[in-house]
């Protein structure tokens, strides 16, 4: 995880101005909602939109079964978010220009990238929403999921929103192909909850403790066939967690 302004993979370090930022944002939500979403991809289904607070910071983290995954979040929430995406997207041909205007975080995904932490918990002190793919990887179910979303909720205090996603493979596809034919993508937002604060500075041991509670959560909110690493569900404990978010 890292800085924006990419340069041949090099990083210029620049604080976070979420007002400089937004009406660039605005502008690029417009074009995803009624350019992207009318031609590329097909959203059936929202379920617990009324769980995402109207201000404060936020850690989303979602299952990422297919590329467009962050899209369709990005899409659906009434709020902007500030994703975080492994460094190489900054490189990808013509869609690689996104995630440059809009700076999401970049991650280096092969090591701890103490500069994108240290970025993320400074948009989180701005009051925004980011978005997490805890599994580092894409998936059509759950693998083991890296420590890092457990580090930044409990460094942060800010409370974390599970969000299971299906019906994204095949997407995004041009409107009227066999993709869209099929059901679209079904998104469920869960309830939010913290970890507790006695967790404020785990060791390494209770970080892999909290994250697997945290994606047993995100693990009860999918089809069976999702869940993978997460299947057994009587494994999942709620030590770590609380509902409550001070």
């Amino acid at each position: 995880m890292t800085e924006s302004g990419l340069i041949d993979h090099k990083y210029i370090p620049r604080p976070y101005d979420h007002a400089r930022l937004e009406s660039r944002r605005n502008v690029l939500r417009w074009l995803l909602r009624h350019i992207g979403f009318n031609l590329l991809a097909k959203v059936d289904q929202v379920e617990g939109i009324e769980n995402i607070p109207e201000q404060g910071a936020v850690i989303l983290y979602i299952n990422h079964i297919a590329f467009i995954d962050p899209f369709v979040v990005l899409h659906i929430l009434p709020r902007n978010i500030i994703p975080l995406a492994k460094i190489e997207v900054y490189s990808y041909p013509v869609v690689g220009i996104f995630p440059r205007l809009w700076e999401v975080i970049p991650v280096r995904r092969e090591e701890f990238d103490r500069r994108a932490v240290q970025q993320t918990l400074e948009v989180l002190r701005s009051g925004e929403i980011v978005l997490v793919a805890p599994e580092g990887t894409r998936g059509p179910e759950l693998k083991q999921a890296k420590e890092g979303i457990a580090y930044l909720g409990s460094r942060s205090g800010a409370p974390l929103i599970p969000v299971a996603v299906d019906g994204t493979e095949g997407f995004p596809a041009i409107r009227f192909s066999n993709a869209w034919r099929d059901p679209g993508a079904l998104i469920r937002i869960g309830e939010p909850f913290c970890f507790k604060p006695e967790y404020r500075r785990a060791d390494r041991e209770n970080l892999r403790k909290m994250t697997d509670e945290a994606m047993y959560a995100l693990s009860a909110m999918l089809p069976v066939q999702r869940r993978g690493f997460y299947s057994d569900l009587s494994q999942a404990t709620h030590l770590t967690v609380e509902k409550y978010c001070p």
